[in-house]
């Protein structure tokens, strides 16, 4: 049982995330643009503050640079499942719009489709091997181990009062900053599947953006003449 709780977990999380939605979308949406807006935050003060540091008093915080890097990261994975679900990814689909309707409609499940497969493939490619596949781990097999080993990261430590309050070791583990690995991967399967069921009921298009930016050019090309 103790090897397969990080999927467990990750079930629930797509689970609770389904509850959510079917009661408050809004609230959901207003979480999520919350969590980007804060991680974009954060990525700028760190590198305000390190500028400053460090061309102004000559000074600077070693863990600076890997923590950037880790909220860059977390910004990107979680990023992408809230593209997905607000339609923002770019897209090209010049050539399956050239194709009739009930076609059309197809081509956009399959890439729905497909996206959430590949999702799920780098959550766990285990289950491929039912299919003959010569294949094993995964974002939760990457992440577990890590927990398991409890290694730390190469410059973020933790603050030397938490170490002395609670008994932490000195560097921050990694699996705390590789936890967004299943949790982004999840949640862009979840999006994916969402959208293949609003594709299969006439409620969108596609789950790219398609003709936004066409459709955004022409709507205001005369602003500029004003």
């Amino acid at each position: 049982m103790s090897a397969y709780w990080p999927f467990l977990a990750v079930l629930a999380l797509v689970v609770l995330l389904f509850l959510a939605e079917r009661r408050r979308p809004e609230i959901v949406t207003r979480i999520e643009e919350n969590i980007l807006a804060t991680i974009l935050a954060a990525i700028t003060l760190i590198s305000f503050s390190q500028v400053v540091a460090r061309y102004g008093f000559n000074s600077g915080w070693t863990g600076a640079l890997e923590l950037t890097r880790i909220l860059f990261a977390w910004m990107i994975l979680f990023g992408m499942s809230y593209g997905l679900k607000q339609g923002i990814h770019l897209g090209v689909d010049a050539l399956i719009r050239l194709f009739p309707k009930p076609l059309f409609r197809v081509a956009a499940l399959f890439g729905a489709f497909c996206t959430a497969l590949y999702a799920i493939m780098l959550l766990s490619a285990d289950w491929l091997s039912i299919f003959g596949a010569n294949s094993s781990g995964g974002a939760i097999f990457y992440w577990k181990r890590f927990f398991d080993l409890g290694l730390g990261l190469d410059d973020l430590r933790y603050p030397v009062f938490i170490q002395e309050a609670f008994g932490m070791q000195e560097r921050v583990q990694r699996w705390i900053a590789y936890l967004i690995l299943p949790i982004g991967l999840s949640m862009l399967a979840f999006r994916a599947l969402q959208g293949l069921v609003q594709i299969w009921n006439g409620e969108r298009e596609l789950i790219i953006a398609s003709h936004e930016a066409e459709d955004l050019v022409a709507e205001n090309k005369d602003v500029l003449k004003d």
